[in-house]
């Protein structure tokens, strides 16, 4: 991959590495007016590249003159940064059409992008999506109140090989011995009655009711006889949550036949209003964060509705570390990257396919090379990175470079 700026597959959420991009009404910077605006060391302090005379071998002295060679070195590679940043800074005014996703709790918020600039933000995803969904994570919110308090002793239970016991004594951090549990839980089951009480107000479907009556119920009672008790544990929740599944099932039901009604409608939509020819040609950007960045629910309803023959390039899954402050200019930043890139890989690396594939995909450049001098030769850059890390030696040695 190329290292200008962040890598395309990092996400600079909030604005971060933003040099580029003017104040709201000014427009984009021209590329020869970003490039003819720093000098090459100004470039190397805006992109980041640490100066030669900053740095010194390990232990050995460093002459004026390699100082002065090393920064030369560096000022190729921050040239070439500065002009990959304009080129991109001057694309992103251009990408068309573009649909960025940013998921949220109700089902996710669609922005159509033409030329850079958004056109129209919707929430698709009729409200039940998210009604659904509340009552579905009640266990979740109960699990995250008292798992603090639980015993970090994995118990002997059905599942018990699945669960990691350094996980565990992380999450369970307080112990048993702690009742700074039962006010929080207390609380949040007066939430909880609130909602149990109004619930047949709430015009659901008479399924989707008694759905998450009983999640509701089931609840109140473990509360209750948690706090009663002054203890719970491992087997007593799980009973409980394996009690509520069955009804868990049923929302994720109502949840997902709301979400494919909603966003099958917008796409309906603007693929109406961009007319077929701007369609096909169509980018998506799928803003999520790690958790749920593969098999996205957007992103599988979405790619049936775009050209088959571009979605595996055009649809573009983007887990971010967090949720960024501005999301649209977050995925045209990046979109930017990934269709410069592809380009660039096919005229930089025109000799090899495979170098060129990884430079526009998702591998990092240098991982062939990486994995052939750890010895693992085995498959194509998609080896298991387990059977890299097994063999990691536990004391730094000496290495020597690969014959």
């Amino acid at each position: 991959m190329t290292d200008s700026g962040c890598h395309r597959s990092q996400i600079c959420a909030g604005g971060a590495h933003r040099p580029a991009r003017m104040a709201e009404g000014q427009g984009m910077v021209t590329r020869r007016g970003f490039i003819d605006g720093m000098s090459a060391a100004g470039a190397a302090t805006v992109v980041g590249i640490p100066s030669a005379s900053a740095t010194t071998h390990a232990g050995a002295a460093v002459t004026d003159a390699e100082l002065r060679a090393r920064d030369a070195i560096r000022a190729a590679n921050a040239g070439m940064r500065a002009s990959y940043a304009a080129l991109k800074s001057e694309l992103i005014s251009r990408l068309s059409p573009v649909i960025v996703v940013q998921n949220d709790a109700t089902g996710g918020e669609f922005t159509l992008v033409r030329r850079g600039s958004p056109q129209e933000s919707v929430n698709p995803v009729p409200e039940l999506f998210e009604l659904a969904k509340s009552v579905s994570h009640v266990p979740q919110g109960i699990f995250s109140t008292i798992a603090a308090y639980l015993s970090d002793k994995v118990p002997n239970l059905p599942n018990a090989g699945r669960i990691d016991p350094h996980d565990l004594d992380m999450v369970a951090f307080e112990g048993p011995r702690s009742g700074g549990w039962i006010s929080p839980l207390q609380d949040y089951a007066a939430t909880l009655t609130t909602a149990r009480g109004r619930l047949g107000e709430a015009n659901l479907p008479r399924e989707l009711e008694i759905s998450c009556g009983r999640i509701l119920d089931e609840a109140l009672t473990f509360i209750r006889d948690s706090v009663r008790s002054g203890t719970f544990d491992m087997a007593s929740f799980e009973e409980f949550s394996g009690r509520t599944y069955p009804s868990i099932r049923t929302n994720m039901k109502y949840a997902a036949a709301a979400q494919i009604s909603g966003v099958e409608g917008l796409m309906r939509k603007w693929r109406a209003t961009i007319g077929e020819e701007a369609w096909k040609d169509l980018y998506t950007v799928v803003l999520s964060i790690w958790t749920t960045s593969e098999l996205n629910q957007a992103s599988i309803i979405i790619r049936r509705c775009m050209n088959p023959a571009k979605v595996a390039t055009h649809l573009i899954d983007l887990p971010t570390v967090e949720v960024p402050r501005d999301p649209i200019f977050v995925a045209l930043d990046n979109l930017a990257r990934i269709v410069q890139d592809s380009v660039s890989a096919e005229l930089v690396f025109p000799t090899d396919p495979l170098v060129a594939d990884a430079f526009k995909g998702k591998e990092d450049l240098l991982s062939v090379e990486i994995l052939h001098q750890l010895g693992v030769t085995a498959g194509p850059p998609t080896t298991s990175p387990s059977s890299v890390t097994s063999a990691c030696p536990l004391r730094t040695e000496k290495t020597r470079p690969a014959d």
